[in-house]
């Protein structure tokens, strides 16, 4: 997913994380969506796969176009170059991907892996490219093996944050680098109103008239009510420490647009 960004102005600030908790899960059952913990993953698997069509198309009018351009950046400002070897967890339709291949030069060196079968089905990503069903917490892949691990928007998602990054910490390569793209809270009262407005709102709203699957209204509702209840980003950081990944900081622009960086520890 992309973000609401002026393209005029991206003003970074990072932050370092003191002393909280590791945790597992990201936020609790959102029990209008579904009733237990259990049935999160089940729940997520049939909603991305049912509005897998529809779900570009309404990224592209949510982000207002600047998804490719932010994501690009993003990217580069964690440390991706030309020939390294990448892994995008929760690739979903590829909108993250597609900007690690062009970065990288081949997209032979880009794999990505997702649960949802249906959103890399609806992927239009360069041929070359590897997609693999799999999950977060149980990665199909060897130890040190990438250069460059990408989450885009999926941390919330996610059934178990430490074990998520306990594996992004196993694949890589000593050394090499995570960034994972997350929307976060508003600070301030009157941003935390004026995004929840929009992307509860608005958002859902538009969907009536542009989708063809009956889900996607529900999908970005979904979509904001996990950012709400998500973790702060702290204790995000504080568990992927905790996994054993350093160098961990959080870059934001305007308030919401959060970029995690880590590198696994050269041996």
């Amino acid at each position: 997913m992309g973000n609401l960004i002026d393209s005029r102005d991206l003003r970074m600030k990072t932050t370092h994380s003191p002393d909280f908790s590791p945790v597992h899960v990201p936020h609790g059952p959102l029990t209008e969506y579904y009733q237990t913990e259990q049935d999160r993953q089940a729940f997520l698997k049939k909603i991305f796969d049912d509005t897998a069509p529809d779900y570009d198309r309404i990224e592209r009018m949510m982000a207002l176009n600047t998804g490719p351009w932010y994501r690009r950046g993003a990217l580069a400002r964690a440390g991706l170059k030309h020939g390294m070897k990448v892994l995008d967890v929760g690739v979903g339709t590829g909108l993250v991907a597609a900007q690690a291949c062009i970065l990288t030069g081949d997209p032979a060196l880009v794999t990505g892996v997702d649960p949802s079968s249906g959103m890399m089905a609806a992927s239009k990503l360069p041929e070359g490219m590897t997609l693999v069903e799999g999950r977060a917490e149980s990665l199909p892949f060897p130890d040190n093996h990438f250069d460059f691990l990408s989450m885009g928007y999926a941390l919330r998602h996610i059934g178990d944050l430490s074990k998520a990054f306990a594996e992004f910490e196993r694949v890589l390569k000593p050394g090499g680098r995570l960034c994972v793209l997350e929307i976060t809270q508003a600070e301030s009262a009157p941003g935390r109103w004026l995004l929840k407005t929009y992307m509860r709102g608005v958002i859902p709203l538009l969907t009536r008239f542009i989708s063809r699957q009956k889900m996607s209204e529900t999908i970005w509702r979904y979509y904001w009510d996990s950012i709400e209840a998500c973790v702060p980003p702290e204790q995000v950081m504080a568990t992927m420490r905790a996994a054993g990944l350093k160098q961990v900081e959080r870059q934001a622009s305007l308030g919401v647009c959060s970029e995690y960086h880590a590198v696994k520890a050269e041996k």
